[in-house]
């Protein structure tokens, strides 16, 4: 069991409600340098510079010349800008010991963006991200309906129908447009075993499974038939790039179910399912990362092997250039060595991005520390992968009570190592964890197996006040920087205990909607429309003004545009009072969402009530 060192009284959050101690070697670092947007004309950037020594700027990756007057900065963006629909300038100050946040300014055609309508659907930070589940999301087409013929299988854990027709007719019925989702994220579409595998014995009913979820690709090429054809997923495509919106594609490389030709033909192309001492090597996630396999029947692939990584990188790249995906979302990313995401990397970009000039985003899944996530985030890997470390933290203050403090000290923490203006994957949660809104109202316990709890005993609606914290958390999760990433069904607080109780039919239709499950889809919907034309929340620096246990005030600037957030997580109402920054024009705050508030000076004065936050624009 970890505890802290008693002797120790220097402590800090751990992200998950408990505490570690604190080490302190040397003398402190000096206080960190701040580099702030102020003002741009047709050719030209001003900044100002608080407590740094030197100010360095790079035009796509170009140093350019920084002119430096007291604490006024000047940057000049260069001529050859006015031929890039979009370039971005970049900027840092440091003081010797620390460096300041990073400055970045999208360019249009040689002059700094200033409008939200400048922006489309390829510009990554714009990116509202929806995670579609397909075969739980809607049933469009119901001749390609097929079950795995078991009886072994429950229903709940076999196909449902949901297809490719099921999420075209959701884009066309204008479903993601009202929530202001312009990135959907579909799960893997590679053909399944027509078979049942695994056995669930943990508690009544026992069950077998079917692939249902996609996670077991037994071919490379084809769709499974249940989804729909190739030619229905290119319409799926086609209809959702009409629409403004982007698609990536759900990719399984580290694994192969053993009925797929790969390890049907090249056996030895899989890592060894037991290890030298006999010991099975399975879900040993940590011990074997490299090599250890999921289950029995799901031979994990041999990336030492370089015909392992040739062949696997060419699977890859025939979705991307058959299909005209904008990225992937890669699976089990941390158990596939190194040199597999360099040589698929380099292969999208000598085979799309210099020939046809389109940059396709890449986001893995680790779960781990922020070293090892960060390590596959390159210009030669990844641009990102989900947080999963924000969202144990987002967790544990939302739904555990956990204080704002912790909160802000997690989100520094991954500044430290992705950036402020980072395109990390923010989740409201996923098809492997029990429901947020389920957890926060109580219905399965935290420390409860949530996947028992699911099969055992129908899970109720949650209480009211879960709402509430549901509304929080997407408040969170679409004003600090990264991607927003929704789990299907978290927009309106579907509530689930674990697999497979969180993979639930979709309710698409707001008259199967209960009434607080309307009130958190529209609260999403309008947070979702917020950001979408704020820049200061796509673009902006970031500032905590208060972080106390209930009460939390942030703010994001981009030159005269401000956005102000103010939550307030506390079973009372609160009359809030903070010093925003000094200098910046507050007349024309106006609030999103109907709180009152006055300001004097830079002094802002706001009463929220319990369980409620607002979003100050200008």
């Amino acid at each position: 069991k970890e505890m802290p060192d008693s002797d120790n009284p220097a402590q800090v959050s751990n992200g998950m409600g408990g505490f570690n101690s604190l080490l302190t070697v040397g003398t402190p670092a000096a206080k960190r340098p701040t580099l702030e947007t102020i003002s741009a004309s047709k050719t030209q950037i001003n900044l100002k510079l608080d407590g740094g020594n030197e100010v360095i700027a790079f035009w796509q990756n170009h140093q350019i010349e920084v002119l430096q007057v007291d604490d006024n900065i000047t940057l000049t963006i260069p001529e050859e800008a006015a031929a890039y629909e979009r370039s971005f300038v970049r900027a840092w100050a440091h003081n010797g010991e620390r460096v300041s946040q990073e400055v970045l300014i999208p360019i249009h055609l040689g002059a700094v963006v200033t409008s939200a309508e400048l922006l489309n659907r390829h510009d990554f930070h714009t990116w509202n991200m929806y995670f579609v589940l397909i075969d739980r999301f809607q049933d469009g087409n119901v001749s390609n309906n097929r079950t795995v013929d078991d009886p072994d299988i429950h229903p709940k854990v076999n196909f449902w129908g949901g297809d490719f027709a099921g999420v075209t007719k959701a884009i066309n019925d204008g479903y993601f447009e009202e929530l202001d989702i312009n990135t959907l994220w579909i799960s893997p579409i590679a053909q399944q075993p027509e078979t049942a595998h695994g056995w669930w014995d943990m508690s009544l009913p026992n069950t077998k499974f079917s692939g249902y979820h996609g996670y077991w690709p037994i071919s490379s090429s084809k769709t499974d038939d249940r989804f729909g054809t190739a030619d229905e997923f290119k319409e799926l495509i086609e209809v959702a790039h009409a629409h403004g919106m982007n698609v990536i594609l759900d990719y399984v490389a580290n694994h192969v179910h053993e009925q797929h030709p790969v390890y049907q033909n090249h056996p030895e192309w899989a890592t060894d399912l037991y290890l030298p001492d006999g010991t099975m090597n399975t879900q040993l996630w940590d011990e074997q990362r490299l090599t250890t396999w999921f289950d029995t029947f799901m031979p994990s692939l041999d990336y030492s092997k370089p015909e392992v990584i040739e062949a696997m990188t060419d699977s890859a790249m025939f979705w991307v250039t058959e299909f005209e995906l904008d990225g992937i979302r890669h699976d089990a990313t941390k158990h596939i060595q190194l040199e597999f995401w360099r040589t698929l990397t380099r292969k999208i970009k000598d085979q799309i991005s210099f020939q046809d000039g389109r940059e396709l985003y890449q986001i893995g899944e680790t779960y781990g520390s922020r070293g090892l996530i960060a390590s596959y985030i390159n210009s030669g890997m990844l641009h990102s992968q989900f947080d999963f470390n924000m969202y144990n933290a987002a967790l544990n203050t939302f739904g555990q009570d956990g204080s704002f403090v912790g909160l802000r000290d997690q989100l520094l923490e991954s500044f430290n190592y992705y950036g402020n203006h980072n395109l990390m994957g923010i989740i409201s949660g996923n098809h492997d964890q029990t429901r947020f809104i389920t957890l926060a109202s109580g219905e399965v316990a935290w420390d409860e197996d949530g996947k028992i709890a699911g099969w055992t005993r129908e899970i109720p609606y949650p209480q009211a006040f879960a709402y509430k914290k549901q509304q929080l958390y997407h408040a969170w999760n679409m004003t600090i920087p990264g991607i927003p990433v929704t789990y299907q069904g978290d927009e309106y607080g579907q509530h689930g205990a674990h697999d497979p109780d969180n993979r639930r039919w979709m309710k698409l239709d707001d008259e199967k909607l209960i009434e607080n499950e309307i009130e958190t889809k529209e609260i999403f919907s309008k947070l979702a429309e917020v950001r979408d034309q704020n820049l200061p929340l796509l673009y902006g620096d970031f500032n905590f003004h208060l972080a106390e246990d209930d009460v939390m005030v942030l703010s994001r600037r981009y030159f005269e545009h401000q956005a102000v957030v103010v939550f307030n997580k506390g079973e009372e109402e609160r009359t809030i009072t903070v010093d925003l920054r000094e200098g910046a024009n507050y007349a024309d705050l106006e609030p999103e969402f109907g709180h009152n508030f006055s300001m004097g000076g830079n002094t802002l004065t706001i009463t929220l009530p319990a369980n409620s936050f607002e979003i100050l624009t200008q």
